[in-house]
């Protein structure tokens, strides 16, 4: 960014393009002899100056000192990037780009995936649901000035740290949390939605640029889909900015793929679908991502299931202290797409599993869901095997079982999802509070899951 001084010889103005309701369109291009003409400086500014440059092309000296007195920004751009018929900014009032609008902000809530996982990324079907326990949220706070075109990312000190009290701090934010924060998801999803936008012909009018802070308390690195509630939060506060809300563009399961494709394409991180799934369309979901659907249409067929059909005392329990190093690193993916039998036979059944499950849930019968439950995890830790599951969580499970309770991971690992089998009547008290003692031991966070509804998406 750069402030003009008389020196820059104005070779064209294009300005004062009224429409018949008054209305003001400005846009002007200025060619520096300064920059050898090689550059071109794109202006925009308020409806009100219009009146002001209107002949003043001839004169740089006058037009110079205009938006010096104006403390007008000029965003220098590569000549041939620019058309010399620039396309007008789109209309809007002054009292419109005058006033600050309030701050907007996109929340989206943590996902548990109670039946199919991991098959989503795998041709097959999952029910899961979003729980108010934990959420992210991205607020946009637009810029004080109407002609403020800055889009400035506020990092988080908790999230996105550069400063540490010590050494050995800086060493277990590391070990903890990775060399990655959200930042980079942000960014990602910024870059992605302006690309979409343009690919879709829709001119952003982007006089009024923003800020974007952002907090969560999903916890990090446990399978609660944090980071595609960080990404889905912002496309929703973007959405709504820019009134795109209604746009035949961003269907809901369009959201989903935007959101994946964040992380995909961007960011380079392989995931499933059915995070973006549930978290764009909100509530109990149960998702068919069938071969059929996702290469004919890109997309599978997703349910929104009545929230009151979810089992009653779900509860979770995940890792306090996670860790972003020594994972195993699995190759089911490479398995599967190779044609491996075990693989193909076990995602399959983890659709089946689902179809079940949606109709356990439509009766109401919390038993059979239980048990497909059980077989869910079972089928995982089969052809995962015990080191990619973990010692730690298998031990939660066994504890879960040894008291009556159905239990898996609620998504990619480090957190578990447990429901009461209710095969001896009423759960006891005193049983429910040892198994609670017993979790806690192993260093997790037991706590009872809090559904959001599809309203509250």
């Amino acid at each position: 960014m750069t402030t003009p001084s008389p020196s820059v010889a104005a070779q064209s103005l294009l300005v004062n393009e009224r429409t018949s309701d008054g209305r003001v369109r400005v846009a002007a291009l200025c060619i520096s002899s300064s920059l050898r003409n090689d550059c071109v400086a794109y202006v925009n500014h308020s409806p009100g100056v219009a009146s002001v440059v209107e002949g003043e092309e001839s004169d740089a000296a006058a037009w110079a000192r205009l938006l010096n007195s104006l403390k007008t920004p000029i965003t220098v751009i590569p000549r041939n990037a620019l058309d010399l018929d620039p396309m007008p900014l789109p209309a809007v009032s002054a009292e419109a780009l005058a006033q600050s609008p309030a701050p907007i902000v996109g929340k989206s809530f943590a996902r548990v995936g109670i039946m199919g996982n991991p098959s989503d990324g795998f041709f097959g079907k999952t029910i899961s649901l979003l729980i108010k326990n934990f959420d992210a949220t991205v607020t946009l706070s637009p810029n004080s000035s109407p002609s403020e075109l800055t889009i400035r990312i506020d990092p988080s000190p908790v999230l996105d740290p550069y400063l540490f009290a010590s050494m050995p701090t800086l060493r277990v934010a590391c070990e903890k949390d990775g060399y990655y924060g959200i930042h980079r998801l942000i960014l990602a999803t910024l870059h992605l939605f302006a690309r979409t936008c343009a690919h879709e012909n829709i001119n952003l009018d982007t006089r009024r640029g923003f800020r974007v802070s952002y907090a969560t308390n999903i916890p990090r690195q446990v399978g609660l889909a944090g980071s595609s509630a960080m990404v889905t939060a912002l496309l929703r506060a973007l959405l709504h900015y820019y009134a795109l809300e209604s746009h035949a563009a961003f269907p809901l399961h369009a959201r989903a793929d935007l959101a994946w494709r964040v992380e995909k394409e961007e960011l380079g991180i392989a995931s499933g679908l059915q995070d973006r799934v549930v978290q764009a369309y909100g509530g109990l979901m149960y998702m068919d991502f069938g071969r059929e659907w996702m290469e004919a249409r890109g997309y599978g067929v997703y349910e929104c299931l009545p929230v009151e059909w979810t089992p009653k005392g779900l509860w979770i329990a995940y890792v306090g202290a996670p860790s972003d190093s020594g994972k195993i690193h699995s190759d089911v993916r490479a398995r599967f797409f190779a044609g491996d039998e075990e693989v193909v036979k076990a995602m399959s059944h983890f659709a089946d599993l689902a179809t079940q499950a949606r109709e356990a849930l439509q009766r109401g019968d919390s038993r059979k869901f239980a048990e497909l439950m059980e077989d869910n995890f079972s089928t995982r830790r089969s052809v995962y095997g015990d080191a990619v599951v973990g010692a730690t969580n298998l031990a939660v499970v066994k504890v879960a079982r040894e008291f009556g309770h159905a239990a898996k991971f609620s998504g990619s690992g480090g957190c578990v999802v447990g429901l009461w089998r209710g095969e001896e009547g009423m759960e006891s008290v005193e049983g429910r509070r040892e198994m609670v003692r017993r979790i806690r031991g192993f260093g997790y966070v037991f706590e009872e899951v809090v559904v959001a509804s599809e309203e509250e998406a």
